[in-house]
């Protein structure tokens, strides 16, 4: 199922199951993508557009395996179309790059964590946004924790915890 495609914020629901997880999907995600792109992306990119699908465990695999070589589902995957640092002739609206999200490995991951899947669904769309942003937390400690602080501060707009806070874990 496709939504709106005009709006700078696009979802595209692969696996149904989406649907009955979590309430209103397509907006939790326009919400947390738009606030995520507003506090932390730069002027000419906050109102980039952004793909999100949310996808199967499946899917995500072959995702994994065919654009990191890892053969095995994940929670997330950002695809960046847009250097953030390049910046846009007037009136042109970025091409900020794509998300997808697999629904079997948040549930897991939200299960394991004791957290609400909607919760954890923020969380992994805040974290493309960033990643599509060009922060990273595989580049070394300090990017990883610049990154995690950020996510933890967008998150609290939404009442959502620390996901990286002991406590949580």
């Amino acid at each position: 199922m496709n939504d709106d495609s005009s709006h700078p914020i696009e979802v595209t629901v692969e696996a149904e199951a989406w649907q009955t997880t979590v309430t209103d999907p397509i907006g939790l995600i326009r919400d947390t993508a738009g606030r995520a792109l507003a506090q932390a992306a730069p002027p000419h990119l906050r109102d980039a557009h952004v793909s999100v699908v949310l996808t199967d465990d499946a899917r995500i695999q072959v995702l994994n395996r065919d654009w990191r070589g890892k053969d095995k589902p994940t929670d997330v995957l950002s695809f960046p179309a847009y250097d953030p640092d390049i910046p846009l002739p007037p009136g042109m609206q970025a091409e900020l790059g794509d998300i997808v999200v697999a629904l079997e490995t948040v549930l897991r991951d939200a299960r394991a964590d004791d957290r609400p899947v909607d919760h954890h669904l923020r969380h992994m769309i805040v974290h493309g946004i960033l990643h599509l942003l060009g922060m990273d937390h595989e580049t070394g400690e300090a990017d990883a924790q610049a990154m995690e602080a950020l996510e933890a501060r967008i998150l609290s707009g939404f009442g959502v915890a620390n996901p990286y806070a002991e406590a949580v874990r």
